[in-house]
C-alpha cells in the first residue's frame, strides 16, 4: 500500500515534524511505501482558486494526493486550528481528497487543544467524503526534549496511528474490489 504524509509546519525544529518521522519509520519499517510531502521543500502556491491550479508542484500534489491509499497530515497547531498551510494543501487538492483515509498527527504549545483538528477533520468528511480516522495522535510541547519525542506513550500512539492507517486503508480497498 501506498501513504502520503504530509510535514505541514514551516519551521524548523518543528515538533509535529519529528513526529511525521516517526511515523514514517513506523510505516516503512513494516514494509509500506511512504510518499513524504516536507512543506518547507514542496514550493506549492497559496491557493487562489484560480491559476494556483496550473502551478507545476499543484499538480505534482493532486497526482501524489491521487495516488495515495492513505493519508497523514502532520500539522503543528496554531490559534487553536491546523496551520494554514494543511488547510492550503485540502484547498490545492481539492476532489483528489474524494473518498481517501486521513488521519493526523499534532503538535501544540499546551494541552487545551486537542480538539484542534476537528475543523479541518470536518471539511475533509464532510466536502469530499473522506474516511477520517478516529485516533489521531495530540502531542504537547513537554513531550519533547532536545529535538526528540521523550514520552513513550505518544511513541506508542503514532504507531498505533500508522497500524490503524494500514488497517483502515486496506478494509476500505477491499471493500471497493
Amino acid at each position: 500500500m501506498a501513504f502520503l504524509l504530509f510535514s505541514c509546519s514551516l519551521r524548523d525544529g518543528s515538533r509535529s515534524r519529528v513526529m511525521a518521522e516517526a511515523l514514517r519509520t513506523e510505516l516503512e519499517g513494516a514494509a509500506h511505501e511512504v510518499e513524504y510531502l516536507d512543506l518547507r521543500e514542496a514550493g506549492l502556491p497559496l491557493c487562489d482558486g484560480d491559476e494556483c491550479y496550473d502551478e507545476p508542484a499543484t499538480k505534482a500534489l493532486r497526482a501524489s494526493v491521487a495516488a495515495a491509499e492513505g493519508i497523514i497530515f502532520a500539522t503543528p497547531v496554531y490559534n487553536f486550528q491546523a496551520s494554514a498551510s494543511a488547510k492550503n494543501i485540502v484547498e490545492l487538492g481539492g476532489s483528489m481528497f474524494e473518498g481517501k483515509v486521513v488521519g493526523f498527527l499534532c503538535a501544540a504549545g499546551g494541552r487545551n487543544s486537542y480538539m484542534s483538528m476537528m475543523s479541518l477533520a470536518n471539511s475533509l468528511m464532510l466536502d469530499f467524503r473522506c474516511h477520517i480516522l478516529p485516533r489521531y495522535v495530540f502531542a504537547s510541547k513537554e513531550l519533547f526534549s532536545d529535538g526528540e519525542l521523550a514520552d513513550a506513550e505518544i511513541s506508542g500512539r503514532i504507531g498505533e496511528l500508522a497500524r490503524e492507517l494500514v488497517r483502515v486503508s486496506r478494509a476500505l480497498a477491499a471493500s471497493q474490489a
